[in-house]
């Protein structure tokens, strides 16, 4: 999923976001000013900064005006008021959304979602190539980089890491059988997911949440006594 930045110098509204945001798969660092956001992005580029507009010292508009000249990253602007000067001056400084506090976590999930999939580079150029490190999965797409999942709209596809490993595993591997015990060596349970030894009821999990018609699956096909097979286009 995203990596994404949640700059506020309120910690609790920070610890908020980032918990909500984790539990949702995306990948969150935390920030409370300027100085740290520098060091964040430093270390890895993010794919969107939520950042407030109201901090002491440097405030969000300077911070929105410096990410837009150094770096591509999404940014959806934070604040206090819902004032329309205030949204206009955002959006004019480079900022892609604006959301007033207080909010409900679900629509700032939403209003990600949508930055990034507006952000989100066209899959395939007009020859129907795909760019590096994108691969086709069925109609859907899985990008290396992001380690997610979109569909043909653009849309991600929320799926738990080890979902995610195996996706990654078929769709890295067309054409190509992969038996059981591969599969439980190339995606492991992480975290809180349970220990499942048997791949079957994990495949049969992730066909509920892609294939159109589980009971006749057309992405992740069943090789008696060898193991799964994702067909080649």
């Amino acid at each position: 999923m995203a990596d994404i930045i949640v700059v506020d110098d309120e910690t609790d509204v920070a610890f908020m976001i980032a918990d909500y945001l984790q539990a949702k798969g995306y990948q969150i660092r935390t920030a409370s000013g300027g100085a740290e956001l520098r060091e964040a992005i430093a270390a890895t580029k993010p794919d969107l900064v939520v950042l407030d507009l109201n901090m002491p010292g440097e405030n969000g508009f300077s911070l929105a005006r410096w990410l837009r000249e150094h770096h591509d990253t999404g940014i959806l602007m934070l604040t206090g008021a819902d004032s329309v000067f205030d949204k206009v001056a955002g959006l004019e400084v480079g900022a892609d959304d604006y959301l007033a506090k207080p909010f409900a976590p679900v629509e700032l999930e939403a209003r990600i979602a949508a930055v990034l999939r507006r952000r989100r580079p066209k899959r395939a150029n007009n020859a129907g190539v795909l760019p590096a490190r994108h691969f086709a999965f069925g109609t859907y797409v899985f990008d290396a980089d992001r380690r997610d999942l979109s569909d043909a709209e653009g849309r991600t596809i929320s799926l738990t890491p080890m979902e995610l490993d195996l996706v990654a595993a078929f769709a890295t591997r067309p054409g190509q059988v992969i038996g059981r015990d591969e599969l439980l060596n190339l995606a492991p349970p992480r975290g809180d997911e349970p220990f499942d030894r048997s791949i079957d009821s994990r495949i049969t999990r992730l066909r509920r949440r892609l294939e159109k018609d589980p009971t006749k699956p057309e992405l992740i096909k069943t090789i008696r006594g060898a193991g799964y097979l994702y067909p080649r286009g």
